[in-house]
């Protein structure tokens, strides 16, 4: 496999995709984060070059993974003057992985153009795991030529393609993302409330989760955060942060189209809550912190 990859953005999950395709015989050719420690140990695990600028990143690779935070951070990385992974950027290929606004793909996929770029959506509904193992669950939004162009690296990140969508041009896939996390979101705090009531009435908890699973209460979610609410562990795999973040993002949306969302917006003041709470950076299985009888002790008072 001759295709080089820099990947930029190497935290939990950018790390594990960069080792996946570096396992399966993609050479990983150049990293860069904010997080320059973080970018220097995995260089020096996978025997490539820690870039010092997006620039060097572009040089290095023909195709480049983003995995950054947000729309902000987009903007920054696909800066146009300055650093940016822009310069010198024809014919190269650049697949954005993480949940920003579709608008913010939109205007990244023009400022690629410009420079005779190509950009793509791979916008992610798994965790690290699945990073690692290369099992990702893959929306793919842009130019349909491009989505064949790097088909095969994605490929091998989606479980051989089977968990892998070409949703449409650029923006579709965000949106679709963007709806995923937001009932995901709505359904994990709904499943928070119901086990912290469950708890307040004296019930067991397990055999709550037990009759949850096998009636019209279950849900993905439980199956993964219900353990977690009911043990207090909330490692996080997908931050409280990051809920509030994607659920605005659907937000927004909504507000295009003139709709409203109720359930959404509740969930969405929840995690803004934990936000505020200082509980963040727990997962997002953490709002029963605000939900169970006790938990958490509010700082408005």
């Amino acid at each position: 496999m001759t295709t080089r990859i820099g990947f930029v953005g190497v935290g939990r999950m950018g790390a594990n995709m960069a080792r996946r395709l570096k396992e399966v015989g993609y050479p990983i050719t150049a990293v860069c984060d904010v997080n320059a420690p973080a970018a220097e140990a995995l260089a020096k695990e996978l025997g490539c070059a820690a870039a010092k600028t997006f620039a060097d990143v572009t040089a290095a690779a023909d195709v480049i993974i983003t995995v950054v935070t947000d729309d902000a951070a987009m903007k920054r990385i696909f800066a146009t003057r300055g650093d940016s992974l822009l310069a010198g950027a024809r014919g190269k290929v650049f697949v954005n992985c993480a949940t920003v606004s579709p608008k913010a793909h939109v205007e990244i996929e023009k400022r690629a153009r410009k420079v005779g770029a190509e950009t793509l959506e791979g916008c992610m509904a798994s965790s690290i795991t699945q990073a690692r193992a290369g099992t990702l669950y893959l929306m793919c939004g842009g130019q349909r030529s491009t989505f064949k162009k790097v088909k095969p690296i994605l490929t091998k990140l989606s479980d051989e393609g089977r968990l892998m969508r070409y949703i449409g041009p650029a923006g579709k896939a965000a949106q679709v993302k963007a709806l995923v996390n937001m009932v995901m979101n709505i359904n994990t705090a709904g499943l928070a409330e119901g086990l912290a009531l469950g708890d307040a009435l004296g019930l067991d908890l397990k055999i709550l989760m037990e009759v949850f699973s096998q009636t019209g209460a279950n849900s993905r979610v439980l199956a993964t955060d219900g353990g977690d609410m009911m043990n207090r562990e909330h490692s996080c795999f997908f931050s409280a942060a990051h809920a509030a973040k994607d659920s605005g993002i659907a937000l927004d949306l909504a507000k295009r189209q003139r709709l409203n969302l109720p359930l959404a917006a509740a969930t969405f003041r929840q995690y803004s809550r934990m936000i505020r709470e200082g509980l963040g950076e727990l997962d997002k299985s953490g709002v029963a912190e605000l939900t169970f009888r006790g938990r958490h002790k509010s700082r408005k008072r």
